[in-house]
């Protein structure tokens, strides 16, 4: 496992832990889901928290990796096994990923940056690919 994989899952074990013993509330400012895909080549289940905005009865998530110059993990594994397990206010359900286009995908990023700033930043800083708008609809 990179460095890099290890520090992200370091940092994200106490936000998962503390998510799940209070029901779904951080500590956090911005309000954060549970993500769990499915690895792409581990085939294994990966948890990722993540800030998060709704669009009617849709989760929406931006792919930022926090204004790195390459997609998440989490991502690409959304993209190779896009059902995927999202633990949100005191549930657990299935939901589908897809990535929003434009025009949506633009309205979609200013929505949640509006709520949560320092997405524009991250988006002015990356340069190299457009970061994706990653869409959750709830399965049954």
């Amino acid at each position: 496992m990179s460095r890099d994989r290890v520090a992200w899952n370091e940092m994200n074990a106490p936000v998962i832990e503390e998510f799940r013993a209070r029901g779904g509330k951080t500590g956090r400012t911005h309000p954060v889901i549970l993500l769990t895909t499915t690895g792409r080549r581990t085939g294994q289940p990966h948890t990722t928290p993540l800030n998060f905005s709704v669009d009617g009865d849709r989760l929406v998530v931006i792919a930022s990796k926090g204004g790195s110059a390459t997609h998440p993990d989490w991502f690409h594994n959304s993209m190779a096994h896009p059902e995927v397990t999202i633990e949100h206010a005191g549930e657990t359900f299935t939901a589908r990923a897809s990535v929003a286009q434009e025009p949506e995908r633009t309205r979609l990023f200013d929505q949640q940056a509006a709520q949560m700033p320092f997405f524009d930043a991250y988006r002015r800083r990356v340069k190299k690919r457009e970061i994706p708008v990653v869409v959750f609809e709830r399965l049954g």
